[in-house]
């Protein structure tokens, strides 16, 4: 909620839209807020809860971020980022996605054959 409250537009420029969250975000009050604000909550059930709204989403959603973060963490190095500021982090992890996007923008607009695994542009 402080997310929104410092970032207002998030929610203004954007109405209806759908947070997803892990089962700790979670609560009645919390729930009614979002709400208010016209914000749709995607969670898991806690133990105890019955099955909420797309439940069945969630599982091949989890695989495509753990291997998204597979991918930058391991293939793009950001772990290794050498950034000595908070500033030069940014700077090194988002030119490194911006190189990967380039790619993979490149190959899609000039009829490259579709490459599933981001291996491809390892090197």
């Amino acid at each position: 909620m402080d997310l929104f409250a410092i970032e207002p537009q998030l929610v203004a420029d954007r109405p209806g839209q759908t947070l997803i969250g892990d089962k700790n975000y979670f609560g009645r009050e919390f729930e009614q807020q979002l709400a208010e604000l016209d914000i749709r909550l995607l969670r898991p059930a806690r133990k105890g809860e019955s099955e909420r709204a797309a439940s069945q989403l969630f599982k091949p959603l989890r695989q495509v971020i753990e291997s998204v973060n597979e991918t930058f963490t391991g293939q793009l190095d950001l772990e290794r980022h050498r950034g000595r500021t908070p500033g030069g982090v940014a700077v090194r992890v988002l030119q490194r996605i911006l190189a990967l996007t380039a790619a993979i923008w490149h190959n899609d607009h000039t009829a490259q054959p579709v490459m599933w695994a981001l291996t491809t542009y390892d090197h």
